[in-house]
């Protein structure tokens, strides 16, 4: 058994069957859009299941953000001694009782869990009818999952339909990546760490000298939600759909705090 095997039989098989029970129970209920609400359910039960760790993640980059200053004069003064400003660094971590590679560890357990729904997602909607049908059976873990009346509109659209087909199905397409980049820029806005304050003797001939990871932060305010909102254009709305349901739980997750 192959990598690729492994990886359907442990993440990708079960996440289909996660989805096809939504359907069905939402089918049994009666209720319209059936789809759109198995993958509102599926993305709600994938980020609750992750919410420690997104919270873990925030609570680092905010001690991370803490002690930038201290980082920065640790750069300045071991500038030419790389071996003992890492040194420094982990001592400055360990008196803190932080672990920056506990951040990538939390990054990576999560990583294979959401590439599998996205990998679902795209599959399903990328798959003509007749094949995802066939799929879909071949995977299924019980009868009662098979052959499950699968209704792609939601809340008016097509799940299936990519907004760049407005022409065909109308303007209102277009809605669904600007709400996509609104949500994600918001997201980012609610979940980056407030930098920390400058000092006089940070300034340099009037002007402040910024780090590379504050100017990277500037950018992605503006660039991600700008790259997100163009894939939310050429991909199927129900894409876009999972992404604004992950977007809303990282905003609504920030307020409570």
């Amino acid at each position: 058994m192959g990598i690729g095997d492994i990886f359907n039989v442990l993440l990708i098989n079960p996440t289909y069957n996660i989805l096809l029970l939504f359907i069905f129970v939402f089918s049994s209920w009666g209720l319209p859009g059936s789809l759109g609400l198995a993958i509102t359910a599926l993305t709600s039960v994938f980020r609750l299941a992750f919410n420690p760790m997104y919270k873990k993640q925030a609570e680092m980059a905010v001690h991370m953000e803490e002690l930038r200053p201290k980082i920065e004069k640790l750069q300045k003064k071991y500038k030419d001694q790389p071996q003992k400003l890492q040194q420094e660094q982990m001592k400055l971590y360990q008196e803190k009782g932080l672990n920056p590679a506990s951040g990538c560890l939390i990054a990576l357990i999560q990583l294979p869990i959401i590439l599998a729904l996205y990998r679902v997602l795209l599959q399903f909607f990328e798959t003509s009818s007749s094949e995802i049908t066939a799929l879909l059976n071949k995977v299924a873990y019980a009868d009662f999952l098979k052959d499950l009346p699968i209704d792609p509109m939601f809340l008016g659209f097509n799940l299936g339909v990519t907004p760049s087909q407005y022409q065909e199905y109308g303007m209102f397409y277009l809605i669904v990546p600007v709400v996509t980049a609104v949500l994600q820029y918001f997201q980012i806005i609610k979940t980056q760490p407030k930098p920390a304050p400058k000092k006089e003797s940070d300034k340099k001939d009037g002007k402040d000298t910024e780090n590379f990871q504050a100017v990277f932060q500037k950018q992605m305010k503006i660039m991600f939600p700008i790259m997100i909102a163009y894939f939310s254009y050429i991909l199927p709305v129900g894409l876009a759909l999972y992404w604004n349901v992950f977007s809303l739980f990282s905003i609504l997750q920030t307020r409570k705090k």
